[in-house]
């Protein structure tokens, strides 16, 4: 049950096709003039789709929401997903090495993120993202302003990129390609990184390594610092540090006199450099992390500390 944030599967069935519904039609006439898109073609497209019930269910219940550290964790650092990425990382050694001169950002991190969107290529989605969007743009309220706008993302995208809009398949929320850029990232930060005048990140593995490590420079990556650290000791007063934003907002000062230190955390303290303390639940217990704007580019990738963390701990495994 989808508990209020959206229709259930027995109301969706009832639904009309989206062509068909007048919030649709008028919202089909701001996007056609907005993006000088063919009002009758996407009068013809949006009659073919209908709401799905499981796009619904999977956005209600994301395992960032709904998961501890310690559970999280135990789905992406397994041996076969480590030995997989080692070997992601040696076949395309040079596309990696390629992206790290340009940007700045570790081949491992970046294998990393693939490897956790969509463990190197193998699960890269079974929605139609046109299906997925429209049913998050027009029945889903908690977030229908930003899929209406990734929806119009999409139709203008799939056009430029002379893509079939109906064969596109991603995530249930989405995200498309190996890397599971949403529309609007694809536009803004996708780069033909084979140098063949397309952004492919379907098939092009040296487009979607630079496009990746591009994302997170674009979004405050530093070169040849430090990411995160682990809290082992005098972690007393590491609770009240502790934030609810994900954005680094602590005084490195401050966390140097509740009782941690390292050279990374002295050099944040020269520079001025807020950091983050954040509290997971591991396998045995509490554990302490103290993040730098590194982590916080991570987070942009997608808005969860779990997510950072695991991209962080699958690169380490796999340097």
């Amino acid at each position: 049950m989808i508990v209020l944030l959206a229709m259930s599967g027995a109301a969706l069935a009832e639904e009309p096709r989206y062509g068909e519904r007048a919030d649709v039609q008028a919202w089909m006439d701001a996007v056609a003039a907005e993006r000088s898109l063919d009002r009758d073609e996407l009068q013809r497209l949006m009659d073919g789709v209908s709401p799905n019930a499981d796009v619904l269910e999977l956005i209600a219940r994301p395992a960032e929401k709904r998961l501890e550290w310690r559970d999280y964790r135990a789905i992406f650092m397994t041996e076969d997903r480590i030995a997989a990425g080692r070997l992601f990382l040696d076949r395309y050694a040079a596309e990696f090495a390629s992206a790290e001169r340009r940007y700045g950002v570790p081949g491992q991190i970046v294998a990393a993120i693939i490897g956790v969107e969509t463990y190197y290529g193998r699960i890269t989605g079974r929605f139609a993202v046109l299906d997925a969007l429209s049913t998050l743009a027009f029945d889903y309220p908690p977030r229908s302003d930003f899929f209406r706008a990734e929806l119009g993302e999409f139709l203008g995208l799939s056009r430029r990129e002379g893509w079939d809009r109906q064969a596109i398949l991603g995530s249930y929320a989405g995200a498309m390609g190996l890397p599971q850029f949403i529309s609007s990232s694809y536009r803004a930060y996708a780069v033909d990184g084979d140098g063949d005048g397309e952004r492919d990140l379907f098939d092009s593995p040296a487009d979607v390594i630079a496009s990746v490590a591009n994302y997170l420079a674009e979004h405050g990556w530093r070169r040849n610092r430090a990411v995160a650290e682990r809290w082992w000791q005098g972690t007393e007063g590491a609770g009240a540090l502790v934030r609810e934003s994900l954005r680094p907002s602590i005084e490195a000062a401050a966390v140097r006199e509740a009782g941690f230190d390292s050279p990374a955390l002295r050099r944040a303290t020269e520079t001025g450099e807020p950091v983050s303390v954040m509290r997971f639940v591991g396998e045995t217990g509490e554990e302490w992390v103290v993040g730098y704007k590194n982590f916080y580019a991570i987070t942009r990738y997608n808005h969860s500390r779990l997510y950072a963390r695991a991209v962080v701990q699958l690169a380490f495994a796999l340097d």
